[in-house]
């Protein structure tokens, strides 16, 4: 795993330094410790522009450790690369190439794209199975090619300015470059208030974008064209025999967790104790010819642990099991993760992930992860949520009345945290079309709350904003499938890449650890995705076809307990030890002044949650790490003193 960065300049007064690349690359070193390398080189004009070309690769060696040196040439020295991620079909590609003529001076998988693209042009990506994000110097045609993988497991950002391309993989390289840019898109920041994360295509800068998952980018003579080189057609559902079915969901996966062992460094995976990472873990100790080393987080508060189910999986499978039991400290954390994050990332579930990654590099470089399982195979209990409002939505309309009339008066006066509360939540949004409804549930700030959060000049702001569409517009692609399916396979193109693969990708870069999600092998993706909703998820209880396949393998008390999210306590923190901090913070004068919001919606917001009305740990936290972000990225404050805003007992969480 790797960090790239770089640029293509038509202007010479635009030319990227070696000394640039250097700081571009500096301070991408975690991502890659063990190596680092640099192309530089000025074309003269002729028959083509004048132009020049920078890259730049932080190394962390997994595969062909001695001979994978970054930036990769060909032989003629006409094409070069810098990549980030892991090719896993590599050696079968490689094959077929030799058998075509190409010769290889590597043990590389870096080297097969190389020769894929002599061979394959701009579609060399079609038969690659892997995790990416590259930028490929094909200097005959003085053309840059950006990809990033399918899913979005690798991050990759780009700036396209007059007569200048720059990318990196995360946007503190690119600040790096002198003259670029900091202003806020008030836009991303309104997207951010929605969905706790800043969703592609955009970054919290202007003028700075993400390059979305499944897309490759080609700048050349100066313009820059972004395409897709995959587009899944989910829009139709298909229905095999259902034992057919199960064993091909079993050898698909069985199929990508074995060609993700592969590496020349140790190896192991985190086990939460949950269906996804036991299944993921079951399957590498069948395939392995040692114990399997598994890693586990825990907490002290009884309802944040999982460690009890992941010892009946390590115990089951004879793993060769760690546990951390550790006590979050967001005082010490917060300013570690507003670094590595780059920009606003509200997911508290950074904390744990964290934690575990920090304890996981401690003994492997490589930790294979259940992520993908619940977007795919209907893991969450949202899902049956929807499918229940749904139902009730093809009511007779006086059925529908009576039932939301009288909901409605006993759910009204509830607490937010009670059953009657989250009853409130769910009608309050049951006139509403699915993907709206859908959209209402999971957001972090609505509409109606974002707009009575902003002051009216940043309201102005955002006169043409909407940044629903980014998930309404995904979900409009599969709308004709069942409810689950729809909704499960927006968020797998939308929550799934900008939430909890970055939270992951980040958290474990930041120790040097290489992550891999076998659940997002392509091929598993293509086929489960077609499969019908009812197959996933029946009643309350998902992930039905998922554990058909694997019911030999997973121990009773994991097949049947519920779902249990990856998460710190929030509410607790922002009616204890983080309240003042909460108040101090988002109350100070200069956070005020910044003029996005209103101080007395920021006082209510406080005040319910202190009070026991709402739970709006969330929004605290989003709004929170937003500030704490400004004052890093923006202001330049590279220390903050947060325990200046605390009272002496709570200085001790």
């Amino acid at each position: 795993m790797c960090g790239i960065a770089g640029a293509v300049w038509y202007d010479e007064r635009k030319a990227l330094s070696e000394a640039d690349l250097g700081r571009m690359t500096h301070v991408l070193r975690h991502r890659g410790p063990d190596d680092e390398g640099f192309y530089v080189k000025h074309l003269a004009g002729g028959n083509q522009p004048e132009c020049g070309v920078a890259l730049g690769h932080r190394r962390l060696s997994i595969i062909d450790i001695s001979g994978g040196h970054q930036p990769m040439c060909n032989e003629e020295e006409t094409l070069w690369i810098v990549f980030n991620g892991e090719i896993y079909n590599f050696r079968s590609l490689r094959r077929n190439l030799e058998e075509s003529g190409h010769r290889f001076t590597t043990r590389s998988d870096t080297e097969v794209l190389l020769h894929l693209y002599e061979e394959k042009g701009l579609d060399f990506l079609a038969d690659v199975n892997g995790m990416f994000a590259l930028a490929l110097w094909d200097e005959p045609r003085r053309r840059l090619v950006l990809a990033r993988d399918r899913l979005g497991e690798k991050p990759l950002v780009y700036r396209c300015e007059p007569d200048r391309l720059l990318f990196a993989s995360e946007l503190k390289a690119l600040l790096e470059v002198p003259g670029i840019g900091r202003e806020v898109d008030p836009e991303a920041l309104d997207a951010y208030l929605l969905y706790q994360y800043v969703p592609y295509p955009w970054t919290i800068y202007r003028g700075i974008r993400k390059l979305p998952p499944g897309h490759f980018a080609v700048y050349e003579n100066g313009q820059l064209k972004v395409r897709p080189y995959w587009v899944p057609d989910f829009s139709h559902e298909e229905r095999p025999d259902w034992e057919d079915a199960v064993e091909q969901v079993r050898e698909l996966l069985r199929r990508s967790v074995e060609l993700r062992l592969e590496a020349e460094v140790p190896l192991g995976a985190f086990l939460s104790g949950g269906i996804d990472s036991t299944i993921v873990v079951g399957l590498m100790q069948q395939l392995a010819t040692e114990r399997v080393r598994t890693f586990s987080i825990g907490f002290p508060v009884v309802e944040y642990d999982e460690t009890r189910y992941a010892r009946i999986a390590a115990e089951a499978f004879h793993t060769d099991h760690r546990e951390f039991c550790v006590e979050p400290d967001a005082i010490k954390i917060l300013p570690r993760l507003v670094w590595h994050y780059d920009e606003p990332f509200a997911d508290s579930s950074a904390i744990p992930t964290w934690y575990v990654a920090e304890m996981t590099r401690q003994h492997v470089t490589v930790a294979l992860t259940g992520d993908g399982g619940d977007e795919l195979f209907g893991g969450y209990p949202r899902y049956w949520a929807i499918a229940l409002a749904e139902g009730i939505h093809g009511l007779p309309f006086w059925l529908r009345w009576v039932f939301h009339e009288r909901l409605w008066r006993w759910a009204s006066q509830a607490r937010q945290k009670s059953f009657w509360g989250r009853v409130r939540r769910f009608t309050e949004a049951l006139h509403l079309p699915v993907g709206e409804r859908y959209l209402e549930w999971i957001a972090i700030f609505n509409s109606c709350r974002r707009w009575a959060l902003y002051t009216p000049e940043f309201q102005d702001c955002l006169a043409m904003a909407h940044p629903e569409r980014f998930f309404l517009d995904t979900y409009a692609r599969v709308a004709g499938r069942d409810v689950i399916s729809a909704i499960s396979l927006a968020d797998l193109f939308t929550y799934l890449p900008c939430d909890l693969l970055v939270k992951v990708d980040i958290a474990a870069m930041a120790h040097s650890l290489e992550t891999r999600p076998p659940f997002l092998d392509h091929h598993l993706v293509e086929y489960a995705g077609k499969l019908p909703g009812a197959w996933k998820v029946r009643g309350r209880r998902g992930k039905r076809i998922l554990l058909a396949a694997f019911k030999d393998l997973i121990p009773p008390a994991i097949q049947t307990r519920g779902k249990m999210g990856f998460g710190v306590p929030l509410d607790h923190w922002f009616r204890g030890p983080l309240a003042e901090l909460a108040r101090g913070l988002l109350l100070h004068p200069r956070t005020i002044r910044r003029g996005y919001f209103r101080r007395e919606a920021v006082e209510k917001l406080l005040a319910e949650h202190q009070q026991g009305r709402w739970n709006h740990s969330y929004r605290i936290w989003a709004l929170l790490f937003l500030e704490l972000w400004i004052r890093r990225w923006i202001d330049g404050e590279e220390s903050p003193d947060l325990e200046g805003f605390l009272t002496p007992a709570s200085q001790t969480l």
